[in-house]
């Protein structure tokens, strides 16, 4: 594949050096300091695009690559008010854009346990909280993951909600976001009583899981040229 990496960070040199083991090649690199040569990028020199940047350009980078024929592996977070306004793009192109909050398959392992235990534990006197920590580097709080997380959460509970907070009503969850240097991430479900306590935690080691999904995700698009929203259960179902 010819592979656009929009977002040249950390994640993206992740996955530039597991893209050239896979034999893969890198059409365009796309940074902070060279935003502008987002226009450069077209469906004959690329193939796909993976979109890992800001939260405050990923609309732009994302509308752009729909509107261009390029389909779009996203892994940026805090940008969802704006999903309905990809969602059109999509649709209106006949694209592929698929979004995920996190790409290692052990996070999203880890989302199909939290939802059977959020089933387990919604009529039992718990109280729960999610817990997230991350590099100092990330921009948004909550993490997407542990807003993924929350979510099964809040359906079973019956709650209103989500706050960033520890919360003091059984009506929201509390999400409480820590930043920390060198951290990939680190996001843990608490159940506590007055007799006892369950944690489950997903630990990321470093940030190759995420990259090796991101990468395993773009290859499926490309060789069955899935379109449409997609997601994780689309792929891991495949």
């Amino acid at each position: 594949m010819k592979i656009a990496l929009v977002g040249y960070g950390k994640m993206g040199i992740a996955i530039e050096n597991l893209s050239a083991v896979a034999g893969h090649t890198i059409s365009h690199k796309i940074g902070k300091e060279n935003q502008e040569d987002l226009a450069r990028i077209n469906d004959i020199n690329t193939d796909i695009v993976i979109e890992f940047s800001d939260p405050s350009i990923a609309v732009k980078n994302i509308l752009y690559c729909l509107n261009n024929n390029l389909p779009v592996v996203c892994g940026t977070t805090g940008w969802l008010a704006e999903w309905d306004t990809i969602m059109d793009a999509c649709t209106a192109n006949n694209g592929s854009f698929f979004y995920a909050s996190n790409y290692s398959i052990g996070v999203n392992l880890f989302f199909k346990i939290n939802e059977f235990a959020a089933k387990l534990m919604s009529k039992q006197a718990y109280n729960v909280v999610v817990e997230e920590i991350h590099h100092t580097e990330k921009k948004d709080s909550p993490s997407g993951t542990a807003i993924t997380i929350a979510e099964p959460i809040i359906k079973e509970q019956q709650m209103t909600g989500w706050v960033n907070m520890a919360s003091s009503t059984k009506k929201e969850i509390g999400i409480i976001s820590k930043r920390e240097a060198n951290l990939p991430g680190t996001h843990t479900v608490s159940y506590t009583s007055a007799v006892d306590e369950i944690n489950m935690t997903h630990i990321a080691h470093t940030r190759k899981g995420f990259a090796k999904g991101a990468l395993a995700v773009a290859e499926w698009i490309y060789n069955t040229n899935a379109k449409g929203m997609l997601n994780m259960d689309n792929y891991l179902t495949f």
